[in-house]
């Protein structure tokens, strides 16, 4: 988004801040990133209120490559992967999957969990959100490890649901 229009030279033009607002709600968008040269400006809604990010560009992050289970007897009898449901990042931040170090994980593989089984933690502008399963089965695979970062959509888990 560039500053052009701004007399300051600001890169905040609350015009067009807030036309993008508009448009994000019209077409019911949960996100807008925007990017011109070294600026990146993100919109993200909360709830009903839409949280401005803006800070200079960087690089995109390179993919986070699945890291494979550690071998279980559970992975031994590993389910066809036609079946399993995928627990998917609700949200951009820092997954942990337990809420210390010194804690054990919320979920591993083998651990039989429901609807509401909180699954890990993400991190995202200084709130830990818990992240529900939102389904039952059996963890299959961890995608990532802790700390790692996670984006919108990305896989986290794989559930096999008998």
């Amino acid at each position: 988004m560039s500053s052009g229009g701004s007399s300051s030279g600001d890169i905040f033009d609350v015009k067009k801040l807030r036309r993008l607002i508009e448009l994000m709600n019209e077409h019911d968008l949960g996100e807008v990133d925007l990017r011109d040269g070294d600026v990146r400006v993100r919109l993200r809604k909360k709830g009903e209120v839409a949280a401005v990010e803006a800070r200079p560009a960087m690089a995109a992050p390179a993919p986070v490559a699945a890291a494979p289970a550690a071998p279980t007897a559970a992975a031994a009898a590993a389910p066809k992967e036609d079946n399993l449901i995928v627990i998917k990042s609700p949200m951009v931040g820092t997954f942990f999957a337990a809420s210390s170090p010194e804690n054990p994980p919320f979920a591993k593989v083998g651990d039989r969990i429901g609807p509401e089984s909180t699954v890990c933690i993400i991190e995202a502008m200084k709130v830990f959100n818990e992240i529900p399963a939102e389904c039952s089965g059996q963890i299959a695979a961890v995608l990532v490890k802790n700390g790692d970062p996670v984006e919108y959509g990305q896989p986290l888990f794989k559930v096999d649901p008998k």
